[in-house]
């Protein structure tokens, strides 16, 4: 399939997170290889950056779908709605292969051709890690949905061993998910500054996984500023209000990245990511880092960050002051981060998923 301009993918993608990255990452691969792209997105649509990201690569054709996301919905009617409407534009646009970005939307599997079910979360494992005791029954509608998707498609992908885990566990699939884990094509270097003695983090601040709070009452206990970059209104109107945080707001991609050129302490205190794409961008610019300890985060970081338990404020604290004031480990811990990003680069999530696009159309073609 390699390099044959014929190759068609369709897939689906939402604007609001890691995810809207993540299907631009593939487009460009299928792009390169000749192929061309159908991207299908549900949820919120685009803004005017990300359609500019998007019409900056070839043969990529953008769906603005208006159709829901399901961890959004109230209920299975319109996930399965939009499922079906998912496979109805398959079946008109005939592309060789499908790539589903939430395996809830696989529905009956009425696409025609080969489905890749990729899943980056879910409610379910959200609530394993967040909730507390067993899944609401207002959730199970979308632990059914998802077991559907991961059962059925032609195959399944988790970023991580650790999150591939816990999706066999919850949902009691007979295989673990293939791991791939997610690549990031950094954008247009930035003039690295001298280090600035300040923390920061960044991603969803509104999301309860994220640790906010936390990280929160952390920055009242250190000697510098820990700055926090991202939403604090979530798409349901959660909201966080910090204190001793620096919110920056949400910033643009060039703006993040003037940030972290800065080289602060990059922090993530979450007690669930599958993945964690702002780490990776972190650490792909030299910044140290400072984790909680959680499955995800050591298989990708043991080694090149410093970790403290997800509810403990002091070991925080400890390890981020220690991480800013001691230079000489300071150093040491941005050369380990920036090297081992370059494991989880772009190219290499993109020929492995370009190895099974290709096993599963060579498949299909015998069949």
């Amino acid at each position: 399939m390699s390099g044959k301009a014929q190759f068609h993918l369709m897939m689906t993608a939402d604007a609001v997170g890691g995810v809207w990255q993540y299907a631009l990452e593939i487009a460009r691969t299928v792009s390169e290889s000749g192929g061309r792209v159908t991207l299908a997105v549900l949820g919120p649509a685009p803004d005017a950056e990300q359609r500019d990201a998007a019409r900056r690569i070839a043969r990529l054709d953008l769906v603005d779908t208006g159709l829901p996301l399901d961890w959004l919905c109230e209920g299975p009617e319109p996930v399965e709605k939009a499922g079906s409407e998912i496979a109805r534009l398959a079946r008109r646009i005939a592309p060789d292969l499908v790539q589903l970005n939430s395996p809830a939307l696989y529905g009956e599997g009425r696409f025609g051709v080969p489905v890749v079910a990729v899943a980056h979360g879910c409610l379910p494992s959200w609530w394993s890690v967040n909730g507390e005791g067993d899944l609401p029954p207002a959730m199970r509608w979308h632990r059914a949905l998802m077991r559907r998707g991961l059962t059925g498609a032609d195959a399944v992908i988790a970023p991580s061993q650790s999150f591939a885990a816990l999706l066999a566990d919850i949902y009691d699939l007979p295989v673990a998910p293939m791991a791939v884990h997610n690549g990031r094509r950094m954008g247009k270097s930035v003039a690295v500054r001298e280090p600035h003695d300040c923390a920061l983090t960044a991603g969803r601040l509104w999301d309860r996984a994220k640790n906010i709070r936390l990280l929160d009452t952390v920055a009242g206990r250190l000697s510098f500023p820990f700055h926090a970059a991202g939403s604090d209104c979530g798409p349901h109107g959660e909201r966080i209000a910090v204190t001793h945080l620096h919110a920056l707001g949400s910033l643009s991609d060039e703006a993040l990245a003037e940030q972290l050129a800065r080289r602060p302490v990059f922090v993530s205190a979450a007690r669930f990511e599958p993945f964690g794409l702002a780490v990776l961008e972190a650490a792909a610019a030299g910044c140290p880092l400072v984790l909680s300890d959680i499955p995800t985060f050591r298989e990708l970081w043991d080694g090149a960050a410093l970790f403290a338990a997800a509810g403990d404020a002091d070991g925080f604290a400890a390890a981020i002051e220690q991480a800013v004031t001691d230079q000489g480990l300071r150093g040491e811990l941005g050369k380990a981060a920036e090297a081992r990003a370059q494991a989880y680069s772009a190219e290499a999530m993109g020929a492995k998923m370009m190895h099974i696009f290709a096993g599963l159309t060579r498949r299909r073609a015998a069949a």
